[in-house]
């Protein structure tokens, strides 16, 4: 936790590498201070077919899915960080977006939650 899925059009990774575009995002989400080290977990999806509006051609937009309890200020922060750190490396794309959902904490569960051995129900055991 949390998990920042990148889906973009295939020619953004044309625009700037894989490697670059996630460790721009895991690199924003670090520096707010919000997670754990070593935490934050950032994939990527690209398509090959899609349809966008007339005369728009790429797309990047991001899933960020995190644990309840942040407020909406650190929640807006974090999307506001992580789309002023992507806006420079993709100058000419025709939408970057983010968008963060709250993980309900009564309802996840991990292979941490249910080793025998953690009794204290730590996530990250």
């Amino acid at each position: 936790m949390p998990h920042f899925v990148i889906e973009c059009s295939k020619n953004v990774l044309e625009l700037q590498p894989a490697d670059v575009i996630m460790n721009t995002v895991y690199d924003a989400a670090e520096t707010t201070g919000l997670f754990a080290e070593n935490d934050i977990k950032v994939r990527i999806n690209s398509y090959e077919y899609y349809k966008l509006g007339e005369g728009k051609h790429s797309f990047l937009h991001i899933f960020g899915s995190i644990m309840e309890g942040r407020t909406t200020a650190q929640k807006a922060n974090l999307s506001r960080l992580i789309t002023e750190r992507l806006a420079p490396l993709f100058t000419d794309i025709s939408f970057l977006s983010i968008n963060i959902s709250d993980f309900e904490q009564a309802t996840y569960c991990n292979k941490s939650l249910i080793n025998p051995l953690n009794t204290e129900g730590n996530r990250h055991f």
